[in-house]
């Protein structure tokens, strides 16, 4: 499977996800979140930055599942789904990763048929990686 590529600004997100935390860039002027992370506020324009920690809490915004034809690793976990998750502390970040049943299952451990808009659910992280599980209602 491909790692992430990391660069100065995003270093500390994988880092922090090394040790499972969710974190996200802020603004240290006006405290807006910023994802991706990037040197400079697109609201104040300061240049400087604070990692947040936020709960993991979120919804689905929007999925696919990738069909053939895949890279070779890919093709063997299909059909595995890739999710967009709007964080709730803040709505405009977006973050992209696998629906997986719990914490520890492979990427293709729920059914594609469970998949929903607007599904509640929570960060895990597998191998430094953030996943997501499912609330429990």
């Amino acid at each position: 499977m491909l790692r992430p590529v990391t660069d100065t600004d995003g270093t500390p997100f994988w880092q922090y996800a090394a040790r499972g935390e969710l974190r996200v860039q802020a603004c240290a002027g006006c405290g807006e979140f910023r994802f991706p992370p990037r040197p400079c506020c697109p609201h104040c324009q300061s240049f400087e930055a604070e990692w947040r920690r936020v709960s993991g809490r979120g919804r689905v915004w929007s999925y696919v599942v990738p069909h053939p034809p895949l890279l070779p690793g890919y093709a063997e976990l299909a059909p595995y789904n890739v999710v967009v998750v709007e964080l709730d502390e803040a709505p405009r970040i977006r973050l992209v990763g696998n629906l997986v049943a719990g914490p520890g299952e492979p990427v293709n451990s729920l059914a594609t048929d469970r998949l929903r808009i607007g599904t509640r659910v929570r960060a895990v992280f597998d191998d430094g990686l953030p996943r997501w599980v499912p609330e429990r209602s």
